[in-house]
């Protein structure tokens, strides 16, 4: 089926302009809420959002088409995207909401749609929302006496602050430790400062003046020169940053060096592995993690599954396979005892955990490889991809030969533009250049 809305993170796209328009959520929030009114309950959907301006827009047009349907609606207000996952099993509510962009520009934003369990919705859901939407739904509106109510949930933060304060281990404290925090001006600005503070730290904050206008702006988890520097400027022990939905995380040593989620899952892994809770034998990344990260894990007895790019898919393999750890190496890290997606300060918790419990500096607990060289190019194409070319299957054939059982090669067409990313990675870098080269020459010819 060919999506006219949803992708592989809900839906996404410039506010006010198709499908980021009111007119496009009221009948999102019909179409859901028709959906999700199963039996004869009370039935409600938690709606949070981060800090766009045109987040003003888009939250009311989604209540109007809930209440429309029959559905409560409950606001929470600015929120990480996990809280809000948290909150819709919390609350037993049949939905849940977040309204962001998670790492874009102020100017897009995006609507993310969780089941009553907390799970980001599975394609065929989503396919029923899309069918709905395009429909006449006149007939299935609710009756006046039984249209919703809605109403703001007023302790919303003080409960997510405490649900992350209690993932961290019983006994432990934060005391004595400076964080520098950067929360991208986003749904994390008021939540995340205050629970490192209340678990002990000193707290140098940084992207917590949101105007609707600056989240991610020079700032968060794609923006952390800042943060990097404030580690160094005000001798802190570990910097963290944050996306503007904060779920996803990158976290700086104490030398103002960055490690990314790959280092992140290394670091969480080994630990839980250590304590004996980590489960599945290993973690489940994307296919887009360092050949680093594979050989650490396997040198300590783990194993590492992948899958295609998207949290989504890591989640769907990790509750299949029975593994607790996975993510991405942009930071979106999952851990699966505590949350259902993405949680960028739970998962700064579990790294806070193993510098309080080693006593040892991040730069030594934080980076468990040294990652392999990796280059990554993008090649436009013409009216169709040339993946299919003899002189592109020969090239890619030559590439893999060269780098034989030191590297791989990972050539994949982008969802969103006509691109072909080419990606490779080995322990010599001029080797990789050279066989991206070789292969990006080969695809261009192709596309003449």
């Amino acid at each position: 089926m060919v999506r006219n809305y949803f992708g592989t993170d809900g839906i996404r796209g410039s506010a006010n302009t198709d499908p980021m328009t009111a007119e496009v959520a009221l009948r999102v929030g019909m179409a859901a809420g028709r959906i999700f009114t199963r039996g004869a309950h009370r039935h409600s959907v938690v709606i949070g959002k981060d800090t766009r301006l045109s987040g003003y827009m888009l939250e009311p047009a989604l209540a109007a088409g809930f209440v429309s349907m029959g559905m409560d609606v409950i606001f929470v207000g600015p929120m990480p995207t996990p809280a809000v996952a948290m909150l819709t099993r919390s609350l037993r509510a049949d939905l849940g909401v977040m309204i962001s962009a998670s790492h874009n520009p102020f100017h897009d934003n995006g609507i993310k749609l969780f089941g009553p369990d907390g799970y980001k919705l599975s394609d065929e859901t989503e396919e029923q929302i899309e069918n709905m939407i395009e429909s006449d739904m006149s007939s299935d509106l609710a009756e006046s006496a039984y249209l919703g109510r809605a109403k703001r949930l007023d302790d919303a933060e003080g409960r997510y602050i405490e649900f992350v304060k209690n993932t961290f281990p019983k006994g432990r404290r934060l005391d004595g430790l400076k964080i520098v925090i950067d929360c991208a001006n986003g749904a994390a600005y008021k939540v995340a400062p205050t629970a490192l503070w209340e678990l002990g730290a000193e707290v140098v904050t940084y992207g917590v003046e949101p105007d609707g206008f600056n989240i991610n702006k020079h700032c968060g988890s794609t923006d952390t020169s800042t943060m990097c520097r404030m580690v160094r400027e005000h001798g802190a022990d570990i910097g963290v940053a944050l996306d503007g939905d904060a779920d996803r995380v990158l976290i700086a040593d104490e030398t103002g060096t960055l490690l990314d989620g790959d280092q992140l899952m290394g670091t969480v892994a080994e630990s839980w592995y250590r304590t004996g809770k980590l489960t599945g034998g290993g973690i489940v990344a994307t296919i887009m993690s360092n050949l680093g990260l594979e050989h650490y894990l396997r040198d300590i007895g783990l194993t590492m599954a992948r899958t295609q790019v998207g949290d989504r898919y890591v989640v769907e393999y990790m509750r299949a396979h029975g593994f607790n750890v996975g993510g991405e190496q942009s930071g979106h890290i999952v851990l699966s005892d505590y949350t259902t997606t993405g949680d960028g300060l739970i998962a700064a918790l579990e790294v806070l955990a193993a510098l309080v419990d080693s006593d040892r500096p991040v730069s030594e607990i934080g980076r468990r490889f040294s990652p392999l060289p990796q280059v990554l190019e993008n090649v436009r194409f013409g009216s169709s991809p040339p993946l299919e070319h003899a002189t592109v299957i020969e090239a890619v054939s030559d590439g893999e030969a060269r780098l034989k059982d030191s590297g791989r090669i990972l050539i994949r067409k982008s969802g969103t533009e006509p691109v072909i990313r080419v990606m490779a990675e080995g322990e010599d870098e001029t080797l990789v250049q050279s066989v991206v080269t070789e292969i990006v020459t080969a695809i261009e010819q192709a596309s003449d």
